[in-house]
């Protein structure tokens, strides 16, 4: 670590421009994390109780569990997609 300052330090004020700028990168990556995951896992949840709804009509329905909550949840809609590819061609 202390390499590394080192070397940002030897490029005076903008090193530490530099420096800061990638702390604030980094930083902004780890907090946008936990956001990401939310907006995935609602557009997942959304989009598994249309397919229920929209498939009550044509003779499909799913029983939604906590794993495919999970996986819809991880992966948003192509997590959600997944598993309703896998509930029809595994029946």
């Amino acid at each position: 670590m202390e390499a590394i300052l080192a070397f940002f330090a030897s490029f005076g004020l903008l090193g530490e421009l530099a420096l800061g700028v990638l702390i604030l990168f980094i930083v902004v990556k780890v907090l946008s994390l936990p956001f990401k995951l939310v907006y995935n896992g609602i557009f997942g949840a959304i989009m598994l109780w249309i397919v229920n709804l929209i498939g009550g009509f044509i003779g499909f329905s799913m029983k939604i569990t906590i794993v495919k909550a999970l996986i819809a949840g991880m992966f948003g809609i192509p997590g959600a997609i997944a598993v309703v590819a896998f509930e029809l061609f595994a029946k």
